[in-house]
C-alpha cells in the first residue's frame, strides 16, 4: 500500500461526502467541484447518486430548487456557513420540497467558532461540541417546515485538488497572493501612528485585515487535517511575510495540539511567498508541453487550474465558430482514466519534445488495441499527424467512449501547438535571455530602451507583436529579475519614456481587456484619456518597484539573477532551487532566511537555549517528508524542479508540493493588481 499522500486525502474525504448523495439533489460550490474534478471525477459522484436522472447543480442565490419527487439534497461547500452563504442555503430549501438536507463545509467547526468572534478560551472549553453546526441544523428543518424532518452538518476537509501524486492545489485560496510594500499604506490606515508599520519585516497576524487573517486561518484548518491524514508532527518554516504569518498560524493552531502528541510521524512544512520570485512565474523558461497548453488554451469555466479543449474535432460538426459551444469542452483532469492520467503524469514530468512523442504513443497504441487502421510514421512530431490519428476514432463510438481521456490530452495538445500564442512563447523566451545578458552588461535603463520599440498601439502590431498584457508580463520579470536598484538620471529617463510609450498604448485599444479595466479603472476605451492612463501606469510602476524590491529583507535569498562570466552566460537562478539546496546544505547551518516558527513555550525555550548551548533548532532536512507551500501559484516546471532536485540531494524524501493555484504568465498581473487582496470576499 503506497504512503498517505495528497491524492488518498482527497478521495478520503470525498468517499466520506459519496456515501451521503445517493438519490439526493447535490449543490456545489465553484472551489469543492475543482476537488472533485481532479481527486475523483465527476463520474464518480454521479455513481454514488445512483439515480437514473442526476442533478448536479452549482450553489448560487438563483439555482433551481428541488419539487417534490426530489425530497433529498446534499450541499458541499468550500466557504463558512455564515452570511450569504447561509442566505443562499435558505433560499434554495424555502423554494424546494426537500425532508433531508445534508450541508457539508469544507471547514472545521474550530473556524466556524474564530468566525464567530468566540474567544479561544471558550472554543477550548467547547471542544468536542459543535454548537455552531447544531444551530444550523435547527435551522434548515425550519426551513424544510418541519422540525421532524432530517438535517446534518458536518465537516469534511475538501481542501485540495491533487494534479499529481507530488502537486496539489488549493482552489478555494486561488486568489490569495502575498503582500507588497505598497499595502503598507492600506494596514497602517487602521492603525494609530504609534503603531504604524514601518516595513513589512513588521508584519503579524494582528497587522493583517481580520478578512485576510480570517481566510489565512481557513487554509491553517485545512493544512491542519491534511497533516492529521499525512498522520505527523510538522515543524512550520516560512520564507516570506504572509508565509511566516501563516506558517506561525499553523504551529500554533489549537486543534493541532492534541493530534500532535499522538503523531508517530514526522514533517517540514515550509511555506514561500510567491512574491520573492515572479521571474519564474511570467518567463518562459519551463520546456514543459502542459506549462504551454495551461498558457494559451482558455480556461474551463468556473475553474482556476484546467482548460478547455475543443472536441469538435471528433464530432460530425464543422469547426466553426457559431459551433464552439455546442459540444462540452474536453479538459486535462482524467481522475477516472488509468491510461489518460499515465499520459498526464507522463507530460508533467518530461520536456516539451519528448511529451509530444509520449501522446503520439498513447494514441497509436490506443487505436491499435481498437483495430482503427493506423498509419506508422517515425521522425518529428506535427500537429497534422496528431490529428490524424485523432480522426481515427471520429466515428467509432466504442474507442471514442473507452480511449476519450487520452483524446481529450491529445487534442488539447494539437490546439496548443498550432496556437499564434505558441509561436510567441521562443519569442518570450529569445527576448528574456536577451534581457538578463543586457542587465548585467549594461543595466536597467538599457534594458528598458529596448522595449520602447515593442510598445505599438493596436493599429501598428502585428500577430508577432506583444500585446499590452505581454508588455506587462515582461516588465515583471524585468523587475523581478533585477532586484533592488540604484535610480540615477538615465534610468528616471528610461522608465518615463516607456511609461508614455505604454500609456499610449493603453489609450489606443479599440476594446480594454478585463485586465486593463482593472488598471486602468476605465470599464470601457472610450473613457480612457491620455491622462487617466498615465495615471494608471504610474501606478503600476510603483508596483513593479516593489516587485524589485521584495527581497530586500532576504539577507541570503537576495537574488535571483547569475552575472555571466568569460565561461557562462548570465542566468536566472530561481528562489525554489536556491531554498531546496539551503534545506538540503549538507553542512546543516541553520538557514538564515527560512525561519523556524515555534509552537509553544518549549520550542521558546530551545531557542533561547540555543543562543547560549548547543541545543539544535529543528531543521527542515530533518524529517523523511518535506511539504513545501508556494503561497501564491507555482508553475508546473516549477513543481517538477522542486521534485527532482529533491530526490538528487535527499533520496528517500517524500516531497510534496502545494500552492494557491497553477501559473499561467497572465495570473502574475491579474492577482497583483487585483483590488481585494487585503480585504477578501468570505461570503459574509
Amino acid at each position: 500500500m503506497s504512503a498517505p499522500g495528497v491524492l488518498s486525502f482527497t478521495q478520503q474525504g470525498w468517499e466520506l461526502v459519496l456515501a451521503k448523495v445517493k438519490r439526493a439533489v447535490v449543490y456545489l460550490d465553484a472551489a469543492c467541484a475543482e476537488s472533485l474534478h481532479w481527486g475523483c471525477g465527476s463520474t464518480r459522484l454521479m455513481e454514488a447518486v445512483g439515480d437514473p436522472v442526476c442533478y448536479l447543480r452549482e450553489f448560487e442565490p438563483n439555482a433551481i430548487g428541488g419539487k417534490t419527487e426530489q425530497p433529498k439534497a446534499v450541499f458541499v461547500l468550500s466557504c463558512l456557513l455564515k452570511g450569504r452563504t447561509v442566505e443562499t442555503l435558505r433560499n434554495i430549501i424555502c423554494r424546494s420540497h426537500f425532508q433531508y438536507c445534508v450541508v457539508v463545509t469544507a471547514l472545521s467547526h474550530a473556524v466556524h467558532l474564530t468566525a464567530n468572534h468566540v474567544p479561544a478560551a471558550t472554543a477550548a472549553e467547547l471542544e468536542g461540541q459543535q454548537p455552531v453546526f447544531e444551530q444550523l441544523e435547527e435551522k434548515m428543518c425550519e426551513w424544510m417546515g418541519s422540525m421532524n424532518y432530517t438535517a446534518e452538518v458536518l465537516h469534511v476537509p475538501l481542501l485540495l485538488a491533487p494534479v499529481a501524486p507530488y502537486l496539489a492545489l488549493t482552489p478555494a485560496f486561488a486568489s490569495v497572493f502575498p503582500l507588497l510594500p505598497q499595502d503598507l499604506h492600506l494596514l497602517n490606515s487602521a492603525r494609530s501612528d504609534k503603531r504604524r508599520l514601518g516595513n513589512l519585516g513588521e508584519v503579524d497576524a494582528t497587522a493583517l485585515t481580520p478578512e485576510l487573517m480570517l481566510q489565512m486561518r481557513c487554509l491553517v484548518s485545512g493544512l491542519s487535517s491534511l497533516c492529521e491524514h499525512l498522520g505527523v508532527r510538522e515543524e512550520c518554516f516560512a520564507v516570506g511575510v504572509l508565509s511566516r504569518v501563516i506558517a506561525a498560524d499553523l504551529a500554533n493552531y489549537a486543534p493541532a495540539k492534541n493530534r500532535r502528541k499522538t503523531a508517530t510521524g514526522r514533517a517540514s512544512v515550509v511555506f514561500v511567498d510567491r512574491t520573492l520570485d515572479l521571474t519564474g512565474a511570467v518567463g518562459h523558461h519551463g520546456d514543459n508541453l502542459v506549462e504551454k497548453i495551461i498558457s494559451v488554451l482558455p480556461q474551463l469555466p468556473g475553474h482556476t487550474n484546467d482548460v478547455m479543449v475543443n472536441m469538435l474535432e471528433l464530432t460530425a460538426l464543422q469547426i466553426q465558430e457559431e459551433n464552439q459551444n455546442v459540444v462540452a469542452p474536453g479538459c486535462l483532469a482524467q481522475a477516472n482514466d488509468s491510461a489518460a492520467r499515465a499520459l498526464w503524469e507522463a507530460l508533467l514530468n518530461t520536456k516539451h519534445k519528448e511529451a509530444v512523442m509520449e501522446v503520439r504513443r498513447h494514441l497509436v497504441e490506443a487505436a491499435s488495441r481498437e483495430n482503427l487502421p493506423i498509419k506508422m510514421s517515425v521522425g518529428r512530431v506535427t500537429p497534422g499527424q496528431l490529428t490524424s490519428y485523432i480522426q481515427l476514432f471520429k466515428n467509432n463510438l466504442k474507442a471514442l467512449r473507452n480511449h476519450c481521456g487520452i483524446l481529450q490530452l491529445g487534442l488539447a495538445t494539437v490546439q496548443t501547438l498550432k496556437h499564434p500564442q505558441t509561436a510567441k512563447w521562443d519569442n518570450f523566451l529569445a527576448f528574456e535571455r536577451l534581457l538578463l545578458q543586457s542587465i548585467g552588461e549594461s543595466g536597467l535603463s538599457v534594458v528598458l530602451n529596448q522595449m520602447l520599440p515593442m510598445c505599438k498601439p493596436s493599429t501598428q502590431r502585428t500577430n508577432d507583436d506583444y500585446g499590452p498584457e505581454d508588455l506587462l508580463i515582461l516588465l515583471i520579470y524585468i523587475y523581478s529579475v533585477s532586484g533592488e536598484f540604484t535610480v540615477d538620471k538615465d534610468l528616471g529617463e528610461a522608465e518615463e519614456k516607456v511609461k508614455k510609450a505604454l500609456a499610449q498604448v493603453f489609450c489606443e485599444e479599440s476594446e480594454l481587456s478585463p485586465l486593463l479595466q482593472k488598471i486602468t479603472g476605465c470599464d470601457s476605451a472610450t473613457n480612457l484619456t491620455f491622462h487617466k492612463s498615465k495615471i494608471a501606469v504610474d501606478e503600476l510602476f510603483s508596483s513593479l518597484w516593489d516587485i524589485a524590491g521584495a527581497r530586500s529583507l532576504m539577507k541570503e535569498f537576495k537574488s535571483v539573477y547569475i552575472p555571466g562570466n568569460h565561461a557562462h552566460q548570465a542566468s536566472y537562478k530561481p528562489l525554489l532551487k536556491q531554498i531546496v539546496e539551503e534545506i538540503f546544505n549538507p553542512e546543516k547551518q541553520d538557514p538564515i532566511d527560512i525561519e523556524h516558527m515555534s509552537s509553544g513555550l518549549t520550542d521558546l525555550l530551545k531557542t533561547g537555549f540555543s543562543r547560549f548551548m548547543k541545543v539544535s533548532r529543528p531543521h527542515p532536512s530533518d524529517y523523511p517528508i518535506l511539504i513545501l507551500f508556494v503561497v501564491g501559484g507555482i508553475t508546473v516546471s516549477e513543481a517538477k524542479m522542486v521534485k527532482d532536485l529533491v530526490a538528487s540531494l535527499k533520496p528517500g524524501t517524500q516531497v510534496i508540493m502545494l500552492s494557491t493555484r497553477l501559473l499561467r504568465p497572465l495570473n502574475i498581473p491579474e492577482l497583483l493588481f487585483a483590488t481585494d487582496r487585503l480585504h477578501p470576499d468570505l461570503g459574509f
